[in-house]
């Protein structure tokens, strides 16, 4: 369990300290003369993704907690409600993100071609119902959370170090699951339709290509980049969230954690953020002319 928890402050730390570049990296282009509209999209997943870290069971904000004096109930409702909201944006992110792109790259002929000049103007409406969505869904969950005191008395879950999930009525129970599996599901069916349809629109582009260039002497477009790299986001997300809910519906139905279970679990579920920032650096040649910028104005500074 030690070396779990070990491996499970390292994964945090990275991930932290990549998306804190990844987010100065956002606000520096956002700031530019011309920020795509998913840049925008992007700069909120990584500002969620941080939130999930420090919101992330046991890590550094119940730590920081413990030094406030509150009580034990009203730390784990806050510290649980955001950490679910910030799970609930994600999914929302993730999957905004996929359908900004996919009208993005529409050809002109499409249906989808007409919201391209709108989507500026829609993505406000989005975020604004994402936030209130999630904000309002996550909050039947304060009820059900309350400070961890001994399990085999109460019938407590236990949920982090301090806290855990309060008896349910099993009918409450199954509503709860069912409404969250449902909207899951929802997001992540529309991610993997958005992805094919991506995945059709560059395979059509990369035929069109071979008849009127060598595949030798063909480059990506920044276009081509930026959906490979959330193609590849998608496809992570997804198979984190498969195991991350495998996990936590087969502990919430049969209403028992165990230790190494919640420390694995918490891994996976930091799994995605971790590696968000990790992939986009790798693929948005965005950041390397940024740098190279900033290091040549630091040496006209100094020299």
């Amino acid at each position: 369990m030690f070396s779990l928890k070990n491996v499970l402050y390292f994964q945090a730390g990275l991930g932290v300290l990549a998306n804190m570049f990844l987010i100065c990296f956002y606000i520096y282009i956002i700031l530019g003369p011309r920020p795509k509209p998913t840049d925008l999209i992007s700069c909120q997943l990584t500002l969620v993704h941080i939130m999930m870290f420090l919101t992330g069971g046991d890590i550094w904000l119940t730590d920081l907690f413990e030094t406030l004096n509150i009580e034990n109930d009203i730390k784990c409702k806050a510290t649980f409600y955001i950490s679910r909201v910030m799970r609930g944006l994600s999914i929302s992110t993730t999957c905004l993100l996929s359908v900004f792109q996919a009208v993005t790259i529409s050809p002109n002929t499409t249906f989808l071609a007409k919201f391209k000049q709108k989507l500026k103007n829609y993505m406000i409406y989005a975020f604004l119902c994402m936030w209130s969505f999630n904000l309002s869904f996550s909050s039947n969950r304060i009820f059900f959370v309350g400070a961890y005191t001994n399990v085999s008395e109460t019938k407590q879950m236990k949920a982090t170090k301090y806290c855990s999930l309060l008896p349910m009525n099993n009918i409450i129970r199954g509503v709860i699951l069912t409404v969250t599996t449902s909207r899951d599901v929802f997001l992540v069916g529309v991610m993997l339709t958005t992805s094919t349809y991506m995945v059709i629109i560059l395979s059509r582009h990369q035929r069109q290509c071979k008849h009127l260039h060598s595949i030798s002497h063909m480059r990506a477009s920044p276009e081509k980049r930026a959906t490979q790299t959330i193609l590849l986001l998608v496809f992570f997300f997804v198979v984190m969230y498969w195991v991350d809910f495998i996990i936590s519906t087969t502990s919430f139905l049969l209403w028992r954690y165990d230790p190494v279970i919640l420390t694995l679990q918490k891994f996976v579920m930091n799994a995605y953020p971790t590696i968000t920032p990790l992939v986009q650096v790798s693929f948005d040649n965005r950041i390397i002319i940024m740098l190279k910028n900033l290091q040549s104005k630091h040496y006209h500074l100094y020299f």
